[in-house]
């Protein structure tokens, strides 16, 4: 037995040398095979890797997926504006711009879980079949959408398509239900929200982004308001994150003199380009203000700064976002795509307002912003004292981070009792607005001016009636002295949110609104033309 023993020890142990040695041999090939000569400094080993991973993976590969993610991931490591867009987000983003899309034509809201049509679009497929405001969502063709939780996202989604395609849209109208057989067509996408006269002298217009049709919505809009007397401007882009550099061009040339520079672009294989403006704007002799703030980007900046820069108008608010980088698209045939930056823009002075990137901690740099307290004090503006720069009138001006407002307007969190948060919460102010409409339908959808919408919302009790819906509704009653702190700031939302669903629509918003935007108080109390040194 013992021999027998032996021998089979032998035998285990020569198994075990001959499977390392094959073990070596294997590694030792697959490391042999491995040895492709590459520059690691050309596109050449990305191509190699990914060609080696495809054939001799283990598992079945996602070439796909595998590709989209290396892509991203080589992308990271240039600016944060350069970036992949997969099919869906590259249609998305294009149709957001482009001026105009396929759909049914209605704007909505979904204050508490079910959408509610805000506006109908003026001869839009919906205003055909007869879909009015108020309307609430329940249904795109057999698909639930109300009362599940429904992403509005993909709401949108679904009743979008080809112009020329059939969808079944059922509403709630009162106690009936109704469907609506809809033939989607093109829609535009209006980029001026709002354009209406604040006093006798002083027009407003408010624009959202820089799309294909902005120069004409903001030329239309501003010789409507010439007519109307308009001798001074405010000029709305909070929150305009920006969009096609030749529309930006176009704007600044409406307010600028012959020869005065708009931006000139640079970059490493891009030569410099100057844009100047050519003196045939219709508001050259307009008194301007610009009111920016954080979420102002990339083609605002551009628009702000040429106006800084010219001492042409006062910027009023809130330092902006600080994109000062171009992007220029690549499409697949897949239907992506990716935005390379291709340059740097520079306002006049020669400013690029850039801020830094390269770390992690790029996209919370407005959150910095907050907890540095520069949103509530002038004073604790970062500003880069290396990069200083003169406008054409010797005033300083700096880059480095965004466009530096000459009039600062801090955030204001006084009026934010536990009431006011209470009802931000549960979105009591939208809903109230929806109830109003319900229980007044036929009077708002007649008001087409603003002395009838006044005298309307004068006449109907809103304070009484919010307080009761309030109570009833969500359980929240202000305590002692809260509605007296909240009520200035309040009451005017609560009139320009019923006021909206009005024949007025964002118009009667806006302007009802401009009570309590200390922004707009700021601009229309500070001179509408700079001081020079």
């Amino acid at each position: 037995m013992k021999g027998k023993d032996t021998s089979a020890s032998l035998v285990a142990l020569l198994g075990v040398i001959l499977g390392i040695v094959l073990t070596m041999t294997i590694t030792s090939i697959v490391k042999q095979n491995m040895k492709t000569r590459v520059d690691p400094y050309s596109w050449q080993k990305l191509n190699v890797i990914l060609q080696e991973v495809q054939k001799r993976y283990v598992d079945t590969v996602d070439v796909k997926g595998m590709t989209d993610a290396a892509v991203v991931s080589a992308l990271a490591k240039l600016d944060p504006h350069s970036v992949y867009l997969p099919p869906q987000d590259l249609e998305e983003s294009e149709t957001e711009l482009a001026g105009n899309f396929d759909g049914i034509g209605i704007q909505f809201n979904v204050p508490n879980d079910t959408a509610i049509v805000l506006e109908v679009i003026a001869g839009g497929p919906s205003e055909k079949v007869g879909l009015q405001p108020g309307d609430r969502l329940l249904k795109v063709d057999d698909k639930v959408i109300a009362g599940v939780n429904f992403p509005q996202d993909s709401m949108v989604r679904r009743m979008k398509g080809p112009s020329g395609s059939k969808v079944t849209v059922t509403v709630l109208r009162g106690k009936e239900e109704i469907p609506f057989e809809i033939t989607r067509g093109k829609i535009p996408v209006h980029c001026v929200d709002a354009s209406f006269m604040i006093d006798d002298n002083t027009g407003y217009i408010r624009l959202t982004k820089f799309s294909r049709t902005t120069y004409k919505e903001v030329s239309d809009a501003a010789v409507a308001l010439l007519k109307e007397g308009m001798k001074r401007l405010i000029f709305d882009i909070r929150d305009n994150t920006g969009g096609y550099l030749d529309q930006a061009l176009l704007l600044s040339n409406m307010f600028l003199s012959r020869g005065d520079e708009i931006v000139f672009l640079k970059g490493r294989n891009y030569e410099r380009e100057d844009h100047k403006a050519d003196g045939r704007g219709i508001l050259q002799d307009i008194d301007l203000s610009v009111l920016i703030n954080e979420s102002s980007a990339s083609s605002s900046e551009i628009f702000a700064g040429a106006i800084q820069d010219n001492d042409r108008g006062v910027i009023v608010g809130r330092r902006s976002f600080g994109k000062g980088l171009v992007q220029e698209p690549v499409f697949f045939t897949d239907g992506s795509g990716v935005r390379i930056t291709i340059a740097r823009f520079y306002t006049p002075s020669g400013r690029c307002i850039q801020k830094p990137y390269g770390d992690d901690d790029y996209g919370y740099d407005i959150y910095r912003r907050y907890e540095g307290g520069e949103m509530f004090a002038q004073d604790s503006i970062k500003v880069d004292s290396a990069e200083v720069y003169k406008t054409v009138g010797g005033r300083t001006v700096y880059g480095g981070g965004g466009i530096i407002p000459d009039v600062f307007v801090p955030m204001d969190t006084t009026k934010a009792t536990s009431f006011f948060v209470a009802c931000n919460r549960k979105t009591t102010q939208m809903r109230f607005a929806s109830d109003m409409f319900d229980r007044y339908r036929d009077r708002l959808l007649a008001i087409d001016n603003y002395p009838d919408l006044e005298k309307f919302l004068s006449g109907i009790d809103i304070k009484g009636q919010f307080l009761e819906f309030a109570r009833k509704k969500d359980s929240i009653v202000p305590k002692p002295g809260e509605w007296e702190a909240t009520e200035s700031y309040l009451m005017p939302q609560l009139r320009a949110l019923v006021g909206r669903y009005s024949k007025l629509g964002d118009n009667a918003f806006y302007k009802l609104y401009l009570p309590v935007d200390e922004t707009v108080a700021k601009a229309l109390a500070a001179p509408s033309k700079v001081s020079l040194p």
